[in-house]
């Protein structure tokens, strides 16, 4: 299509607010799943590095016994 000004670009023969809403559930939800993954992935680091540790004590325990 060819449009002749920003607004009717915008507006997109009419369907501007379907197409353009589309794109910002989009972006929201793909946000959304960023945001999600970066705390789960921190949050398993940080179980992964208790664990660790609590490994390395039992392991100094057991060498003490």
């Amino acid at each position: 299509m060819h449009w002749n000004s920003l607004s009717e670009f915008i507006s997109m023969g009419g369907y501007g607010v379907y197409v353009w809403g589309s794109f910002g559930v989009t972006f929201v939800l793909l946000t959304a799943e960023i945001v999600v993954l970066r705390a789960r992935k921190r949050k398993l680091a940080q179980r992964a590095d208790a664990k660790t540790r609590l490994e390395a004590r039992d392991s100094k325990l057991e060498t003490v016994l």
